[in-house]
């Protein structure tokens, strides 16, 4: 695996140490990202000639004033993530940390690419015996605050963030700006269920060496971020103690299985079809007993804490639904979509848990068929008028799978979905357990091609309606996709459902279904007559159907934006890290 990392410095008036620094750090390849954080005149000349000779390796990010370590580092990692770095190893500018060991950062983060890889200080004898034993007294309230000792050493600025947590947390999180950051970003990772990993790293103390540590102010920062961090700790205690008792087998194991599947990636982000299904089957079971039993409204009262346990264990979906929120308020007018958060992200789990639970109570005839609407049927009516099949692209948005149930319970239409499901085993074996209908109308693949389209064929000859997501890339290592620019940023998505539907030669319809009051609306949308792919236009008419796909797709997240579960990063694009690294390292000084 090869991650895509970069270095952040923090630096405030280190003139005469970062030369050295950067010349440790240079030979090791990784980008490196100077955040000057309001320096003096010296350190800007220093920094604006080693920019010069390590040009395009080193860029400079300058702060208009001084803000402190904490919101110089802060504004490094945005940085790093915005130009598609995947983590950044942070170190400081005054040559205290062996810059030697930075490979043993990587191969740790390439060893655990969901961890944070802490530095764990050993000292040599230059190190001032005040500061040797005052960072324990920091150390016993961290775990304290963590009911953990985890985090071996939480002061220590040597360290490797994986950055979509790291930004994450910043981003909806009011953190201590100064030398309060380090310890503080620590213990509220690890309540949202960071794994930590130490090295440790020889640290040593120049005698000249300059320090910005106020005794006084920065002590009392630190004294009342502790006061803040256990009184929070004390309502997440329950949380945080049934983590000590519950296995983390599971955990582990899927974290080795992201690092082998990643290649250049970080983590399972584009990786869907990867991520593990949460939940067991004795739980699902319970549910479905629940609904033949009490009936859906006392079985959705259940829905409430089971979620609120998943949003509190389940990091990586938090971190998605954030980024997700994030996205759609950069396209919308202020205050028209949800903020990203804690409450957000509950909100957005609990509305795909209650579409799980209505696809089951339609699959075992709980739900009467009004409960679905069309918004407007005429370009449906059209298309039965004709009696042709017709390939429709739908997407994870609303409830699909809902209306295929009551298609197959009422026999109003013939449907095949083409779906992935291997990724959702036990729920769907639920589903089939109650109704055995539930996979007649399915057929399993991993990507489009001319086999698939030769088992296509017939079905659209007989007039079926052949049903596919289009806002999930291939369940394959090497399915096709092509970028398109959806809520505001690149994103790949599959080029399958435009090739199968120029193979096939059929009408094109676009589905979304969609909660609203209790009810479904469903809407349906002609997208093409045909597809056609000539030889010369292929690539730019893949494109700009899905990107024709992509904004009809945004329009419905506005329209419900709690309604679309893609709970893995969505605009994670790998392949592009290093072409924006180029433009940070160019575009910013």
């Amino acid at each position: 695996m090869s991650l895509c990392a970069c270095i952040v410095i923090p630096i405030y008036n280190h003139d005469e140490a970062i030369a050295g620094t950067l010349a440790r750090l240079v030979p090791h390849g990784l980008p490196v990202i100077v955040v000057d954080d309001g320096s003096n005149d010296a350190t800007q000349r220093a920094l604006a000639a080693l920019r010069e000779r390590y040009a395009p390796q080193v860029t400079v990010l300058r702060l208009p004033e001084n803000g402190g370590k904490g919101a110089a580092v802060m504004a490094g990692l945005r940085a790093a993530r915005a130009a598609g770095y995947s983590h950044a190893l942070q170190i400081d500018a005054d040559g205290q940390h062996d810059a030697a060991d930075v490979p043993r950062f990587l191969a740790a983060a390439n060893e655990h690419p969901g961890a944070l890889i802490l530095g764990r200080p050993v000292y040599d004898e230059s190190v001032p015996k005040s500061r040797l034993y005052g960072r324990y007294v920091t150390h016993v309230w961290v775990w304290i605050e963590t009911l953990s000792l985890e985090i071996r050493d939480s002061m220590c600025g040597f360290r490797l963030y994986p950055l979509d947590a790291a930004c994450a947390l910043i981003d909806s999180v009011r953190l201590g700006t100064r030398m309060d950051f380090d310890i503080e970003i620590l213990v509220r990772l690890f309540w949202r269920g960071m794994r930590f990993e130490s090295i440790p790293t020889r640290v040593t103390y120049a005698a000249d060496g300059v320090s910005h540590f106020d005794v006084l102010r920065d002590n009392v920062r630190i004294s009342a971020t502790h006061a803040r961090l256990v009184f929070g700790m004390l309502w997440r205690a329950p949380l945080l103690l049934g983590r000590r008792v519950l296995p983390r087998r599971a955990q582990k194991r899927d974290e080795k299985d992201k690092g082998r599947d990643n290649g250049k990636d970080s983590g399972d982000a584009a990786r869907w079809w990867r991520i593990g299904e949460r939940g067991s089957s004795l739980g699902i079971g319970l549910l479905a007993l629940c609904c033949r039993v009490f009936g859906v409204g006392f079985t959705s009262l259940w829905l409430h804490p089971v979620v609120a346990y998943f949003v509190l264990t389940g990091g990586p979906a938090r971190a998605a639904s954030h980024r997700y929120f994030a996205q759609l308020a950069e396209v919308s007018p202020p205050g028209a979509t949800p903020r990203p958060g804690w409450t957000t992200a509950y909100r957005h789990m609990l509305a795909f848990a209650r579409s799980g639970l209505d696809k089951l109570a339609a699959w075992t005839g709980r739900v009467p068929p009004d409960a679905v609407s069309f918004d407007d049927t005429s370009a449906f009516d059209e298309l039965v008028a004709s009696g042709k099949g017709a390939l429709v692209i739908g997407a994870h948005l609303g409830n699909l799978e809902m209306t295929r149930a009551l298609a197959a319970r009422g026999n109003f239409a013939r449907v095949t979905a083409i779906v992935y499901t291997g990724h959702a085993h036990r729920f769907n074996s639920m589903l089939a357990h109650a109704n055995e209908s539930f996979r007649l109308g399915m057929l399993e693949i991993g990507d489009v091609g001319p086999e698939t389209a030769l088992l296509m064929q017939e079905r659209i000859d007989a007039g079926e309606l052949l049903v596919m997501v289009g806002d999930r890339v291939p369940a394959n290592e090497s399915g096709r996709t092509v970028d398109a620019r959806f809520l505001g940023a690149d994103a790949p998505f599959a080029q399958g459902p435009y090739v199968l539907a120029h193979l096939l030669g059929c009408p094109v319809y676009l589905f979304f279904c969609i909660r609203e009051a209790g009810r479904y609306r469903l809407h349906f949308e002609r997208f093409a007559e045909r597809i056609e792919l000539p030889r010369g236009e292929r690539a730019g008419r893949i494109a700009r159907h899905a990107q024709q796909y992509a904004a009809r797709l945004e329009h419905y997240c506005r329209k419900a934006p709690y309604q679309w579960f893609n709970f893995y990063d969505f605009w994670h694009r790998p392949a592009v890290a290093s072409s924006n690294a180029k433009t940070l390292r160019h575009g910013r000084t």
